[in-house]
């Protein structure tokens, strides 16, 4: 019998993110919020 095993190893690091970047996930997170809203607005009952 045969016993194959496999390891695997994560590894995390924080990532350093530059101006160009936080500006890009702030657009993205403010987009969908403003698409959140607009979801909400059209499901709301009335």
């Amino acid at each position: 019998m045969t016993l194959n095993i496999l390891f695997l190893t994560i590894t995390i690091k924080k990532r350093v993110m530059n101006l160009e970047e936080i500006q890009k996930e702030e657009f993205i997170e403010k987009l969908c919020d403003e698409l959140r809203d607009r979801r909400f607005s059209m499901h709301r009952p009335l």
